[in-house]
């Protein structure tokens, strides 16, 4: 059975690039016959708010997504999060990083990849071990591996070269994205992750964590990036096109939710409706694989 999810960091309001990744992975999950859940990625400390979480939830009832089981809040979570990494120690995939900020701005000086990312050179991958107060990274082998994405096709990467050894956990105390989101699929039996292409060059990278954890693979789905009507970005933490912004200026969770079904190819037209009316009509062959940009009107 298909096990899809959404994650949100509770940073900001839902904009509605994430309100469109997070209808797609429901459909996909609901034209499956499967199950969807939501999880709120809060480990990074004092950005992460309770109540923008709780805010979030109320958006996407809203538009009728509600997950099926109690919402998975990560802050709740150190104690799994320890034990993943002491079976990394066990397995000696870990080391420890003293590097400060000062170290790592040396990284400007390396060649960028395509994605815009600059590798973590290595620098501390002799150092011996010196517990587990120390920042973490995860050693990663060398060595190109595929996965096929439900949208973009067939992908190839060397995370090694790309993004270098990860950090998986922070010299603030703080466990790193990377290993919260591989632990929490694999713990939750998250078959299917649909997310933004800012995260597909991550992928690789997370696939050897799940290797070096035992866990089993889901399948990956990147969408498109939603952007401004110029082309710019939208921001989160700016409450961009939010739903009570958009009821501001006069547009209903309805009409936003048949733009958003519309942008995935489940309409001809933008024109208000519910969830459960776009289930029979999701495919993944007919979502677009580029940016879509929301319309004037909007903003």
């Amino acid at each position: 059975m298909t096990l899809g999810r959404f994650a949100p960091s509770p940073t900001g309001v839902l904009h509605m690039g994430n309100l469109r990744t997070a209808l797609a992975s429901w459909l996909s999950a609901r034209s499956a016959g499967g199950r969807w859940l939501v999880r709120m990625e809060d480990v990074d400390g004092p950005r992460c708010r309770w109540d923008l979480g709780e805010a979030q939830l109320r958006d996407l009832a809203a538009l009728g997504l509600e997950s099926d089981a109690p919402v998975l809040w990560q802050s709740d979570r150190s104690a799994t999060y320890r034990e993943a990494m002491a079976d990394l120690h066990r397995a000696n995939r870990l080391y420890p990083c003293l590097c400060t900020r000062k170290d790592l701005q040396l990284l400007a000086s390396a060649p960028h990849t395509e994605d815009g990312l600059r590798p973590y050179p290595g620098r501390c991958r002799e150092r011996g071990w010196e517990g587990f107060d120390r920042a973490l990274r995860l050693r990663l082998p060398d060595g190109h591996l595929a996965w096929d994405d439900r949208l973009l096709g067939v992908q190839e990467e060397d995370p090694a070269t790309l993004t270098g050894d990860p950090l998986l956990f922070r010299r603030d105390g703080c466990f790193a994205y990377h290993l919260a989101v591989v632990v929490d699929d694999g713990d939750q039996g998250v078959t299917e992750v649909v997310r933004g292409s800012d995260l597909r060059s991550v992928t690789a990278t997370q696939l050897r964590l799940q290797e070096a954890l035992g866990l089993p693979r889901p399948t990956y789905a990147h969408l498109g990036m939603v952007a401004a009507p110029d082309g710019s970005r939208l921001g989160k933490r700016a409450g961009a096109l939010g739903l009570e912004a958009l009821a501001a200026r006069g547009v209903s969770p309805a009409e936003a939710l048949g733009w958003l079904g519309w942008s995935l190819g489940c309409l001809g037209r933008p024109e208000p409706c519910t969830a459960g009316d776009l289930i029979g009509a999701f495919d993944w062959a007919r979502v677009p694989k580029g940016e879509v940009r929301v319309p004037a009107a909007w903003t």
